[in-house]
């Protein structure tokens, strides 16, 4: 396991607490001085896959950059992923990534910490920390288009449960777009694969604006 793999392993037990927090702190403090350049903090890992399935596209290794990128488990985390790696614990430079709907959480604990005062969007832009209009999902499929989604479901080969999912009484009177998003959550993993298969075929004239103005930012 490589040295930028094990210091995000030593955050997230360290902003876990618990019993092995002091161990998992000691080990991000010492790990952290060797390549840990920036922190970018996103909700979950189909957030993380995105990211640096586009950076490789645009030919680059987030990881050999000393970029961690760290899946919170939940926006709600956030507040303790600062304390842990901003300024009142490591101090690094840090980014994020987050639907719109956890805006506010970001944005209190942010400025908590000390990294902002009456932070608007473009604000935490500045920072470095972007957000998603509605979900990351949302934003992949309004960048590919409904057919453009479809044929990546088609090249997963799953086309078929799709078509049974978009006959549930549930979903049958809703657009497509919000089927689309609906079906990448049905599963456990799927939003991961989806953001993998979606970036790949994504149009590099096209993509999300919180993704690029990210990845530009690290």
């Amino acid at each position: 396991m490589d040295e930028l793999r094990r210091f995000c392993l030593a955050l997230v037990a360290w902003a876990a607490g618990g019993a092995g927090a002091d161990a998992a702190a000691a080990e991000a403090r010492e790990l952290a001085g060797g390549g840990a350049r920036t922190v970018v903090l996103v909700e979950g890992s189909s957030d993380q896959v995105a990211l640096e399935v586009l950076a490789t596209r645009h030919g680059r290794d987030l990881g050999a950059e000393g970029v961690a990128v760290v899946p919170l488990g939940g926006a709600t985390n956030i507040g303790r992923f600062l304390d842990v790696c901003g300024p009142p614990g490591l101090g690094l430079p840090l980014a994020g990534l987050c639907d719109i709907g956890e805006e506010r959480h970001f944005r209190r604990h942010l400025e908590r910490v000390g990294l902002g005062s009456g932070l608007t969007r473009a604000g935490l832009e500045t920072l470095g920390f972007h957000v998603c209009v509605a979900d990351l999902e949302d934003e992949l499929i309004r960048a590919l288009g409904p057919e453009g989604v479809q044929q990546v479901i088609e090249d997963q080969g799953e086309m078929r449960p799709f078509r049974t999912f978009r006959g549930q009484p549930a979903q049958r009177e809703r657009p497509v777009e919000h089927q689309l998003r609906r079906f990448m959550g049905t599963h456990s993993g799927r939003k991961a694969l989806y953001a993998r298969a979606l970036v790949a075929h994504l149009d590099l004239g096209r993509v999300p604006r919180p993704l690029e103005r990210l990845l530009a930012h690290v």
